[in-house]
């Protein structure tokens, strides 16, 4: 799957864009919806749970079931798409959705948030079911169009996610909860391995970039391996497979991303954050599969392992994209400040608290879940003060994006 993407300068439409620039290119809907779906989400998600906040109305399917739904779902699939559409269009030189079209997608995304808690449970799954295929079908339509066949499987990859919700649903409606959650489980799986695959194309690249002088090491074993053993270990952690093959699994996939990593020269990017967080982003994929592995063998439990994932691998990479990819297609140089930096520093932080304090101190559980669920928040918080503008308004340079 590593020759699936390729990163090449930013091509110019032929027909000028005159619409409104937040629906100019998928990043811009996409990041803003997601980004401030996440900090609602997540901050509603800790009040209920530590009982500071009893809505009058909960979520259709259950505050558990939609926590889980939710955060995959809905907050990474917007980002998933909104990064394709961007990076598909570089990939092929071709349109990806814009104007109306990319406004109809954002609509669908948007409502079926907003369904998901008020119900009722038929529409929410009309809409929430639709609009994942509707994005993989636009995407493959422009793949197809440009004849550009080693990128199929990103577009068979969102088919593939929309599957699992629709699996997620199948499942709620028919009384088995236990496999909605492995459905959830599975797309934090999928999202894993697009990390992976992203990853180790464009980490080593904007290193070596931003740190001259630095040396990238590969090895072959390792690369063709690492996404074979991500893929396997995902899906044997969302099946439950018998203990010993989902260890011996998450434990090779663990150790396959630490000597990937070990490659990059990682400690030398302390001073580039917007590339440090990059490495953050990835170690964390070999620690969540080294506590999967822990998991299996009954020494730490399965959520914290699971959340090593999530807010680790998943978050961090979520936030050093967001932020690299609209600096960069809004025409701007790709210098970060404070505000990144501060964000970056939560998310990490989030993802330390949420994982280590409940295997360390299991008893404080609970102000491990607030204390991280508050630093998520304030992660994407940043983001939005500082980005909603460049993402609302005509690109920097002029160019069209």
């Amino acid at each position: 799957m590593s020759v699936l993407l390729q990163i090449s300068p930013p091509s110019r439409s032929q027909a000028g864009y005159r619409g409104l620039p937040v629906l100019a290119l998928g990043f811009r809907p996409f990041y803003l919806l997601a980004a401030g779906f996440g900090a609602l989400a997540v901050a509603a998600w800790v009040a209920i749970y530590l009982g500071w906040w009893i809505p009058a109305r909960q979520p259709w399917a259950g505050v558990m079931l939609w926590h889980a739904h939710e955060m995959v779902f809905g907050f990474s699939a917007a980002v998933v798409v909104g990064f394709l559409f961007t990076a598909g269009k570089n990939w092929t030189g071709l349109q990806t959705p814009q104007g109306a079209w990319l406004g109809a997608l954002a609509g669908t995304w948007l409502l079926a948030r907003v369904l998901m808690w008020t119900g009722p449970a038929w529409a929410a799954i009309a809409v929430d079911v639709a609009f994942l295929p509707l994005c993989s079908l636009s995407f493959y339509r422009i793949l197809r169009r440009a004849k550009s066949e080693r990128n199929y499987g990103l577009a068979i990859a969102l088919g593939v996610m929309g599957a699992l919700n629709i699996g997620f649903h199948a499942a709620i409606q028919s009384g088995q909860t236990g496999w909605a959650l492995h459905a959830s489980e599975a797309a934090i799986g999928l999202v894993a391995i697009f990390v992976t695959v992203i990853g180790g194309r464009v980490i080593p690249m904007f290193t070596a970039n931003a740190i001259p002088g630095i040396r990238i090491r590969r090895w072959v074993g390792v690369e063709r391996s690492v996404i074979a053993l991500t893929l396997l270990a995902a899906l044997a952690n969302a099946v439950q497979a018998p203990a010993v093959i989902t260890g011996l699994l998450a434990a090779g996939a663990a150790v396959a991303h630490g000597v990937r990593l070990a490659g990059w020269d990682s400690l030398r990017t302390g001073r580039k954050p917007i590339v440090s967080i990059l490495h953050v982003a990835y170690a964390f994929l070999a620690i969540g599969f080294a506590l999967i592995a822990a998991a299996s063998a009954g020494w730490v439990d399965h959520s914290s392992a699971l959340h090593a994932l999530t807010v680790g691998a998943i978050g961090c990479a979520i936030i050093a994209m967001v932020t690299r990819t609209a600096l960069g297609h809004t025409g701007r140089m790709l210098v970060t400040g404070r505000v990144e930096h501060l964000a970056y520093l939560f998310m990490a932080l989030a993802a330390v608290v949420r994982v280590a304090v409940p295997i360390a101190l299991p008893a404080h559980k609970p102000e491990a879940i607030a204390a991280s669920g508050i630093l998520w928040v304030l992660a994407l918080v940043l983001y939005l003060a500082k980005y909603t503008p460049y993402l609302m308004r005509p690109r920097a340079d002029g160019k069209e994006g």
